[in-house]
This record gives structure tokens, C-alpha cells and sequence, in this order.
């Protein structure tokens, strides 16, 4: 969520993709308060079922190398699993998962960004990222048609 402003996206928007990618920067091995807080905030859509049977997928950014990567993508899939989400993550059929020292993991692609966010993403990283958005998309596609 932005510090000011509209949010990046809305309750309605949730209710009307057709798949989900879910970002946010890693706090002590957990999404961002103001994500959690969205989140907490989407009790009507599980109650209508709105998001069932989407794909979904998690993404995470930290500022510590081993700074909760991990952690942070599985407990931002919890709410997705509540409201009965498809999850989307990174086969190691994806050979920069094997290859990579900087970031990425099957439950989604990750960045070691650095204490003041100084790292650029690896090629590694970029190449996972690239993967996991054609595998959600296509995973749309297919659960949508």
C-alpha cells in the first residue's frame, strides 16, 4: 500500500481478476503490515466465494540475505488458501532455480535487495520472476477457460 493515496489495488479488483500475483517487501519474516492489513480487510469476498478457484502466487523482496524469504511467501499464501486460491509456484524444472545464490525458491520468486535496496535483480532473478508470471498466466488461462 502506498504511504498516500488510492491503494495499489482494491477489494473490487481482487473480485474480478482472473489470477492474482501478490508482492510484498519482507518485515521479520512476514508480508508488510499495510498487505496484512488488506487482506484482513477482503472478509466479504471469502464469505461470497469470489475468489475461489483463481490462481494465485507470491513474490517478496528482503533487505537482509536469510532475512525470512521463505516464511514471508508461505504466510502470504495463507489468506490466498482461505479464500480457496489455486497456488502458482516455481517448479525446479525452472533451471535458474538451481542456479540461482541470490533469490528464488519453488514457493515463488524472491530478491535479496540489501540493507538500503543497493542490489539489482540477478539475471537468475529476473529469469524466475519472467517464469512464475508465464506460469500463473497460463494457469489463468486454463482455469478460466
Amino acid at each position: 500500500m502506498p504511504d498516500s493515496g488510492a491503494p495499489y489495488a482494491t477489494r473490487e479488483d481482487l473480485a474480478n481478476c482472473a489470477g492474482l500475483a501478490l508482492g510484498s517487501p519482507t518485515r521479520f519474516g512476514n508480508m508488510a503490515a499495510p498487505l496484512k492489513h488488506f487482506l484482513d480487510g477482503t472478509g466479504d469476498l471469502w464469505l461470497n466465494g469470489k475468489l475461489v478457484g483463481k490462481p494465485a502466487g507470491a513474490f517478496t523482496s528482503t533487505g537482509s540475505l536469510h532475512g525470512g524469504q521463505e516464511t514471508t511467501l508461505l504466510t502470504m499464501m495463507m489468506p490466498l488458501l482461505h479464500h480457496g486460491m489455486v497456488l502458482c509456484g516455481l517448479p525446479y524444472s525452472e533451471s535458474a532455480l538451481n542456479e540461482t545464490s541470490t533469490g528464488g525458491t519453488p514457493y515463488g520468486p524472491t530478491h535479496w535487495a540489501g540493507t538500503g535496496a543497493q542490489q539489482a535483480l540477478s539475471d537468475h532473478e529476473k529469469a524466475l520472476c519472467q517464469a512464475f508470471g508465464e506460469r500463473l498466466a497460463r494457469l489463468a488461462l486454463k482455469l478460466a477457460g
